[in-house]
């Protein structure tokens, strides 16, 4: 259940509306570009036009309450996933915070009064332990192939190192700190190949990174998640056992992991390159096909993209219609009930080795290149993508490529004047409204806000763990005061050329 669009309102009741009739809560959230690149909602027009498009705009603590108003954060059956990256872990406090208050909140409307200091860490402690989820946090991918770093790689990745170690303290063991993203590097351009190859690598690569800090395998692995786009290519077809294999095998083998580390988890969102603005009632046909391709391998979790989303953020009616892909396949495809229908395939069966192969020769050629960091110096990852890229582009152009209704079987009156679309924007009020939140939020907690900069000035400048004094200044700062002290101690993010 995929959504955000204006504020964090608007979103809430978007939310309300898909999971009306779903036993189980699955919330995933898109952020705006504001939020994405750290910023606070504000006047000047390079940012005030794109606060709450193509994502809810969330800057404070309050907003992200009233975001997940009505939800239970810590209920067996919500799990909430985040899709930002370089402004992730402010984001993920905000979060954690929210759920926290929550508990707090029950046990204030139960009690009538507010829980000692005792109760009060117990509170705590057991919304840390129940909240489920996930936060994308992938700072790599974003190098590689989506482009939202604003923190330098190298303080990037202590951050993220600074969550996991915070976790494993606090014992947050159903949260995903990361999600390992293959889809972004997918979407930019890469074949199934380059996607699996290099989001395994950049997997190895966290692992190798919080072995360096001192945790432990077992302590780390199971909170790492990871997310493919499944496309058209007979490849996508067995992605998911490939990854599973080789990540098993390298768990077990080099790092030592035990059985729960070897497990690889990984969602699968159907491919927005494949959605086309041309005959897009087509482009239901296409995700239908991409979701059977991945239930079939075995995907722990599954988003089936809105036919609309060629052209705008997906409407009310798109969404319905989105969902109810899944929900037929579920409920009415017979050999749904049949568990790993394809087990014993040749074709499957020979995809699974020939793609394997191809994934490590690709490692080769990443080692060559010391390694995923050192290929990143280069430019080695985004130049394999754009290559990708522009050879899908010219094959679509030259009709190589067959797209139905796109360059071939296309209709008799193609010129036609084309059908209106609803656009989904944020309202002027809406953006407004949440540069008045912002500031005012900012007024009400200006001295708190002050001491809580100050200390997470000092915390990165001397390799503190970030984390823990963030969760404290989430709860007085707005994101756009928490990023730019950060930039102060971190520094922003520069591309290599």
């Amino acid at each position: 259940m995929f959504a955000g669009e204006g504020d964090a309102f608007r979103t809430n009741r978007r939310f309300k509306y898909l999971s009306a009739s779903a036993s189980a809560t699955r919330l995933s959230t898109a952020f705006d570009s504001v939020t994405l690149y750290g910023r606070d909602p504000d006047t000047p027009p390079d940012v005030y036009g794109k606060i709450g498009t193509s994502g809810v705009s969330i800057a404070s603590l309050d907003d992200m309450k009233a975001l997940y108003d009505g939800f239970d954060l810590t209920s067996p059956t919500t799990s909430v996933s985040m899709t930002i990256n370089g402004p992730a872990p402010t984001i993920l406090a905000y979060f954690l915070n929210t759920a926290i208050d929550q508990r707090v909140g029950a046990f204030r409307s139960e009690h009538g009064r507010e829980p000692t200091a005792a109760e009060a860490a117990e509170l705590r402690a057991t919304a840390l332990a129940s909240v489920r989820g996930t936060v994308q946090a992938d700072i790599l991918k974003e190098d590689q192939g989506q482009n939202t770093c604003i923190f330098s790689t190298e303080f990037s990745l202590k951050m993220m190192a600074d969550i996991q170690e915070w976790f494993i303290a606090n014992k947050v063991r159903n949260f995903y700190s990361v999600s390992i993203s293959g889809y972004h590097i997918a979407e930019a351009g890469a074949n199934p190949i380059s996607q699996l190859a290099f989001t395994l690598a950049n997997g190895f690569t966290y692992v190798e990174s919080y072995l360096a800090r001192g945790m432990d395998i077992d302590d780390f692995a199971p909170n790492l998640s990871f997310f493919f786009s499944n496309g058209m290519d007979a490849e996508y077809s067995v992605i998911g056992r490939v990854a599973r294999r080789i990540w098993a095998v390298a768990m077990r083998d080099r790092y030592g992991a035990n059985e729960r580390s070897q497990k690889f988890k990984y969602h699968v969102q159907t491919s927005g390159r494949s959605l086309h603005a041309q005959e897009m009632n087509f482009n239901d046909i296409r995700t239908t096909l991409q979701a059977l391709c991945a239930l079939y391998d075995n995907c722990n979790s599954l988003h089936t993209n809105a036919y609309d989303e060629a052209v705008t953020t997906p409407t009310e009616s798109s969404v319905r219609r989105a969902m109810a892909i899944q929900l037929i396949i579920n409920k009415e495809w017979g050999l749904s009930a049949n568990e790993n229908p394809l087990q014993g395939s040749f074709v499957i069966d020979e995809l699974t080795d020939l793609v394997e192969e191809a994934v490590l020769a690709e490692f080769d050629r990443l080692s060559e290149r010391g390694g995923v960091l050192g290929a990143m110096e280069t430019g080695y990852q985004r130049g394999r993508i754009q290559d990708e890229s522009m050879l899908y582009e010219q094959r679509k152009h030259d009709g190589s490529l067959p797209l139905i209704g796109v360059n071939t079987f296309l209709p008799e009156h193609a010129d036609e004047q084309p059908q209106e679309i609803e656009l989904a924007r944020a309202t002027e009020q809406e953006k407004q409204s949440q540069v008045e939140r912002t500031r005012r939020f900012q007024r009400e907690h200006r001295a708190q806000a002050q001491d809580a900069l100050a200390r997470l000035r000092s915390a990165a400048a001397h390799g503190e763990n970030v984390f823990e004094v963030l969760m404290e200044a989430a709860r007085v700062c707005t994101l756009g005061q928490i990023t730019e002290a950060l930039f102060e101690a971190g520094g922003q993010y520069r591309r290599n050329i």
